[in-house]
């Protein structure tokens, strides 16, 4: 169970709280790991948690406690606690999200720093050790998503019982983690496949980016909390619009942003050939407008294409503007759900505000 909590009402912004009980969980699960084995203790688990606390926004464990707000939740005393434990496990859900989703993509950086995988991969050549560096990289990358695969589940699952509806929790939890795999499979076969499908981009958006990043957070800490059905389905509804408005501005973000704001390389999905609605839609547009030579730019994404000039590309078929579009609409749809529901004004204030910077962001 969760030891004493020092900030005893989170009327405001939960992550400073959450935060709190995030490291003074991965402290006891450290010491654990040093009576398991030292060396396992300060390799694979201190990066665990090396990687879950530095960086990182604490949107989703802070989603989720605003959802626990949303159901009447408490904001003080032992239940409060609990809530804010379970909340804060799905940080180290986003560490195992994050850290085999840079394996998979065989990504060069992440939070402005080198990925898991390539630290390792950096040590075993340093160290001359036998093998291929970078089997071994990411072979530890797996480990340490991994163990915060089953840290995540062991933290909610001490918290849970403290809860008002464990069980409602633990339901959530069951399918927010199959539908995560579900939308990295699909993204992954996508990919090989050179999809240019816009139903299986949004397919992918909803299954990998929505759900675990938004809805199924909201849900899970309305759920907990015992929120009638309407304001459950409110907050999911929400949370599908502006989850998937959330990866469509990440998509421009990749395509035209910066990497220092970004922690990644600009570029890296049309280098890599991820199936986005982004690259989909240039497809279809570049085919409507009988443009051959962007056509021919945009399917060899992936197979050689530079990224640069794919990019440009997309800018000039009118492409980027319709995902900006798309995306603001979908964030004000995402408010308009929220009209007519009962909400603490925290909460709606939270809940329509990053809405808002989600669609000026596009």
């Amino acid at each position: 169970m969760p030891g004493p909590l020092r900030i005893h009402d989170v009327h405001g912004d939960p992550r400073p709280a959450l935060d709190q009980v995030l490291r003074d969980h991965l402290r006891r699960r450290l010491r654990r790991a040093e009576e398991t084995d030292p060396e396992f203790a300060a390799g694979t688990a201190a990066e665990t948690v090396r990687f879950t606390l530095q960086g990182g926004k604490r949107l989703r464990s802070a989603l989720a406690w605003w959802g626990w707000r949303a159901g009447g939740g408490p904001v003080s005393g032992p239940v409060a606690q609990h809530a804010l434990t379970a909340c804060a496990s799905l940080e180290l859900l986003q560490t195992c999200a994050l850290v085999h989703d840079d394996v998979m993509d065989g990504s060069a950086t992440r939070r402005g720093a080198p990925c898991v995988h390539r630290v390792h991969e950096d040590e075993h050549r340093a160290n001359g050790w036998s093998g291929e560096a970078r089997r071994y990289g990411e072979s530890l990358a797996v480990l340490v998503g991994d163990l915060a695969l089953a840290w995540a589940d062991d933290m909610l699952a001490g918290a849970l019982p403290g809860v008002l509806r464990p069980e409602a929790g633990r339901n959530v939890w069951r399918e927010m983690r199959t539908e995560m795999i579900a939308g990295q499979f699909l993204d992954v076969r996508g990919q090989a496949t050179r999809s240019r499908s816009e139903s299986l981009a949004l397919r992918i958006d909803l299954l990998k980016t929505a759900s675990y990043t938004v809805e199924r957070p909201l849900h899970l800490g309305a759920a907990m909390a015992g929120a009638p059905p309407s304001a459950v389905e409110a907050l999911r509804a929400y949370g599908r619009d502006v989850g998937v408005a959330f990866q469509l501005a990440d998509d421009l973000a990749g395509a035209y942003g910066d990497t220092g704001t970004t922690g990644k390389p600009v570029g890296d999905d049309l280098r890599e050939g991820k199936a986005t609605l982004l690259l989909a839609l240039g497809t279809r547009l570049a085919r409507e407008q009988d443009d051959e030579e962007g056509l021919d730019v945009l399917e060899r994404v992936g197979a050689g294409a530079d990224p640069e000039r794919a990019a440009a590309v997309l800018e000039r078929l009118g492409a980027g503007e319709m995902i900006a579009e798309h995306c603001r609409g979908l964030a004000a749809r995402g408010r308009a759900h929220l009209d007519g529901v009962d909400l603490p004004d925290p909460v709606r204030a939270f809940l329509t505000g990053l809405a808002a910077r989600i669609g000026e962001d596009a």
